[in-house]
């Protein structure tokens, strides 16, 4: 290896040796002398302007274990130390009942956002025990437990169920078999822009701003604010990154339950409306979406109509389709590649929808005909629920 190379390596080691003794001074705030702290007092009967009430000290739970503080009064560093102690049981069991709600679709203790008294006795407390103790056991490592829970025999079932099954545990709370459940609101959006080959795979980054109406935000308070859609690359990021704006967040978001984030929620309502389709139809990411995946249906789905829905359905649901779905399909396909054919202008307002180019060279007619069969798709239940 070059003496310049071992140089930089060195100078690599040093910056990393400097940057983790500094992390835990950055991330602990230090705590003030008792006279500089606020007095915090119990409100006799809630009212906040009556301070004859009792004062609190910081204090953990006393039915739970408790931190050596030598006598002193505890501080947000004794808390942090607290909440990852392996003698705390608390900590590492909530994070492994979420992240099994995540996969499964129900957690193991069917009240994620509360362990204590008012939720619910976990249906196999054994299992959330062993999760919980080889999270720990693994210093914490998130990416170890998630390949735990998806590697294991459970998570690899399928999600069909007999009669009996159903009639035995309708809501899956045995988990014989995998969960069904619609995917959450970010993810249905990353869904479409995907099998339409548009979603970018880019990571990190500011917000973006997807296709919103232009007014959404005039009924905001102070100040008064327009909506400007992003262009380019920044229109087709994940989910993750949309412009969150608190009780005004996307309505793309919001029919598909993502929660406001003017509360913590550690759940998400799971709800069937007419206003979703709705969305899957009319939107304009959603159409545009359905117009690229038409795109690439014509150019890369074979010759043939038959072999082109065969690859829609397969790129759109992992899956060929069933006799009567084909036949369905291509009366569509028909009907709407006469319209077209009779009225180019009206091919070309749908195809308008979105600023991603079309290939060159294709049949603006026959675009928009195959854009209506990847709309139906990109509308089922099934495009929008893990199964």
């Amino acid at each position: 290896m070059a003496r310049a190379e071992l140089d930089a390596l060195a100078a690599a080691e040093r910056v990393r040796t400097e940057f983790a003794d500094a992390l835990p001074r950055c991330l602990v705030t230090e705590a003030l002398p008792p006279a500089e702290r606020r007095t915090v007092r119990v409100l006799p009967r809630g009212n906040w302007m009556d301070e004859s009430g009792e004062v609190m000290k910081p204090a953990l739970p006393a039915y739970l274990p408790q931190p050596d503080a030598g006598g002193r009064e505890l501080t947000r560093l004794d808390l942090a130390r607290w909440l990852v102690a392996r003698e705390n049981p608390l900590t590492a069991r909530v994070v492994a009942n979420r992240l099994w709600q995540q996969f499964f679709g129900t957690a193991l203790s069917g009240v994620p956002a509360d362990l204590g008294a008012q939720g619910e006795t976990p249906r196999n407390g054994p299992l959330l025990d062993w999760l919980a103790c080889e999270f720990m056991d693994r210093g914490w490592d998130v990416k170890h437990l998630v390949r735990t829970l998806v590697m294991s025999a459970t998570y690899r079932q399928v999600s069909t169920a007999t009669p009996a099954a159903l009639a035995a545990d309708p809501d899956n709370r045995e988990f014989a078999r995998q969960g069904r459940h619609r995917v959450e609101a970010e993810l249905v959006r990353d869904h479409a822009l995907a099998v339409g080959g548009l979603l970018s795979p880019r990571l990190g980054g500011p917000s973006v701003k997807p296709y919103q109406h232009a007014r959404y935000w005039e009924n905001l308070n102070f100040p008064p604010r327009d909506y400007a859609a992003d262009s380019g690359e920044a229109q087709y990021r994940r989910g993750l990154y949309v412009w969150w704006q608190r009780s005004f967040l996307h309505p793309s978001l919001l029919a598909f339950d993502a929660p406001s984030r003017e509360e913590c929620a550690a759940e998400r309502t799971r709800s069937n409306l007419p206003q979703q389709a709705l969305v899957l139809l009319n939107d304009p990411t959603y159409v545009e979406a359905a117009r690229a995946l038409a795109a690439r249906i014509i150019g890369e789905g074979g010759a043939t109509r038959e072999a082109r829905l065969a690859w829609a359905w397969q790129r759109a649901l992992q899956r060929a389709p069933r006799p009567e779905e084909l036949r369905t399909a291509a009366a569509l396909l028909d009907e709407h590649l006469r319209v077209y054919r009779a009225d180019p202008g009206a091919a070309a307002a749908l195809l308008a929808t979105g600023e991603s180019p079309l290939p060159a060279g294709l049949d603006r007619a026959e675009v928009a005909a195959w854009t209506h069969v990847a709309r139906v798709l990109l509308n089922l239940h099934e495009f929008i629920t893990r199964s």
